[in-house]
């Protein structure tokens, strides 16, 4: 007998409204707030923010995990039901309404009476294949990837919470019917590889993607759009150096050192510091850019490298420096990121045959050398190249058999006799 608990919810009449709010504080200890529609900060989720600060997770992941958290907040809102008397009819209609629902919008700070996608699109149709990147444009529903990292999420939220007592009895996002629970590969074969089995029972499948590299025609294409010596300078870094953009927007003035073409970053896993080598034309744009900006920002080592061009000057953010890439995109007509950016670095290193694999790795952070190797696939566009190459020799010229020679009259008539044919 089915109970009406486990009846799956009308999801099409389903409104979930946008209360509640991510606060960002500033605080050392408390970097983020999670707050419902009154204002009241919601204490399950500050216990959790403070279990993941204490694990060493960085406020970048506290905010990355309380989007996800303030998700669940909202459905649980909407279906009138309390956080810890969530049942998995509730975790599995959230997934199901993940999955299908569209993407909030949100007013634009210049232009607050319009709403703007929460991923603004760039001069692609959302959710079509763009004809110079062939890469697809951000849609309006939500990514399969960010609704399995928002149910791991939930799910670690409540184990966190049945671990100490305060939530419910049996956590709403399960593992997986193949598994009877107890820890993950417990009785694997140290000889065997691991697999790649779904954990969650409501992850939905993530098909894992090759790394887009920026064609060199293109790429100077899009660094001939860029609008200052600024812009140049930050995309020739991230093009040569293979950082990512927190990394490069995070440095200072003394981690620029010419004189040795190296920069030093702060790596967003670890927090270490490295030094990375950067191309010569990248310090030349920077040399550019601080003489544009010489005596409008405050000198010394520890100031930030980049700022705003803007009045008032402030330090450069991630969503300002994504907003310049993503002009020069609108204007190619192109849709690429700042991550393939780095995407393009290794791949460069990667394919020259001068440059060995783990100097790559060790230049991009990566703590497996498996993460590299993808670098060393072929791209798409070389595949395609070679393949219309091939179809344009045409199949013939290399199946046809080479005819062999005609054998001499008098040999035949040594083996089959006179007269043979």
């Amino acid at each position: 007998m089915i109970n009406e608990s486990d009846i799956p919810c009308d999801l099409s009449q389903l409104v979930v409204p946008q209360d509640g709010a991510l606060e960002a504080i500033g605080d050392l200890f408390e970097p983020y707030r999670l707050v419902d529609a009154g204002g009241a900060v919601i204490a399950s989720a500050m216990a959790y923010f403070a279990e993941l600060a204490a694990c060493g997770r960085p406020a970048t992941t506290q905010r990355s995990y309380g989007t996800d958290l303030l998700r669940w907040f909202r459905f649980l809102w909407a279906v009138q039901t309390d956080w810890d008397q969530a049942t998995r009819a509730e975790a599995r209609d959230f997934c199901r309404w993940l999955g299908a629902a569209s993407k909030p919008m949100r007013p634009h700070w210049r232009y607050p009476e319009r709403g703007v996608p929460a991923s603004p699109t760039v001069s692609t149709a959302p959710g079509r294949l763009n004809a110079l990147t062939g890469k697809r444009s951000v849609g309006p529903g939500y990514a399969a990837a960010t609704v399995a990292h928002c149910e791991s999420v939930l799910r670690a939220f409540y184990d966190f919470h049945l671990e100490a007592g305060t939530g419910p009895m049996v956590n709403p996002f399960p593992l997986s019917r193949s598994r009877c629970g107890g820890r993950e590969n417990a009785h694997h074969n140290p000889l065997e590889p691991f697999d790649r089995t779904r954990r969650g029972r409501y992850r939905p499948k993530v098909v894992p993607r090759a790394p887009r590299s920026i064609p060199d025609a293109r790429f100077d294409e899009l660094f001939a759009l860029l609008g200052s010596h600024r812009d140049r300078a930050l995309v020739a870094f991230w093009v040569s150096t293979g950082v990512r953009a927190s990394e490069l927007l995070g440095a200072t003035v003394g981690d620029a050192d010419p004189g040795q073409q190296l920069l030093t970053v702060i790596r967003k896993g670890t927090r270490a510091l490295q030094t990375v080598p950067a191309s010569p034309d990248a310090f030349v744009w920077l040399r550019l850019y601080q003489a544009q900006i010489q005596d409008r920002v405050p000198a010394g080592r520890d100031q930030p490298l980049w700022w705003t061009l803007r009045r008032p000057l402030r330090p450069l953010g991630y969503d300002a420096a994504r907003a310049m890439f993503n002009r020069a995109n609108a204007a190619l007509g192109s849709n690429w990121s700042l991550h393939d950016l780095r995407h393009t670095a290794a791949y460069r290193m990667a394919r020259d045959p001068e440059v060995p694999l783990v100097d790559v790795q060790w230049v991009m952070g990566h703590a497996h050398l498996s993460t590299t190797e993808r670098y060393l696939n072929p791209l798409t566009t070389d595949v395609i190249e070679t393949v219309l190459a091939f179809h344009a020799r045409g199949p013939d010229r290399h199946s046809a058999p080479t005819p062999a020679g005609r054998y001499r009259a008098e040999s035949l008539d040594v083996l089959f006799g006179k007269g043979a044919p």
